[in-house]
């Protein structure tokens, strides 16, 4: 995808959570990681490829992805995307046109 010229606002059907990390203390020096939601959008999710490797004896799966969805500015690494169960770690966002008119996010989801 090289601009924003194939993307049409009825194209972004899935509605597309936005979770970021919130650490508790356990009160033993350590944290507690939970996720909290800080938004929805409506985007475009496409799959892209798939690996799969051996981990502690288990076969593990992850799946990347391609979302699309109209721009924001506060999308980064240290969050992560829901859609119902499945759940998506952001690998990269990127701004398609540099108009800030729709983002291109690569997204992975693991342990399928």
């Amino acid at each position: 995808m090289n601009g924003t010229d194939d993307i049409r606002i009825g194209d972004l059907r899935q509605r597309i959570v936005i979770e970021q990390p919130v650490r508790v203390g356990d009160g033993g020096g350590g944290a507690l990681e939970s996720w909290t939601e800080v938004g929805e959008v409506w985007a475009r999710l496409r799959p892209l490829g798939g690996t799969e490797r051996s981990e502690a004896d288990a076969i593990a799966g992850s799946v990347s992805h391609e979302a699309v969805m109209r721009y924001r500015g506060d999308l980064g690494p240290e969050l992560r995307l829901r859609l119902g169960t499945r759940v998506f770690d952001i690998r990269a966002v990127f701004d398609i046109d540099e108009r800030r008119r729709f983002l291109r996010c690569l997204i992975e989801e693991r342990d399928l």
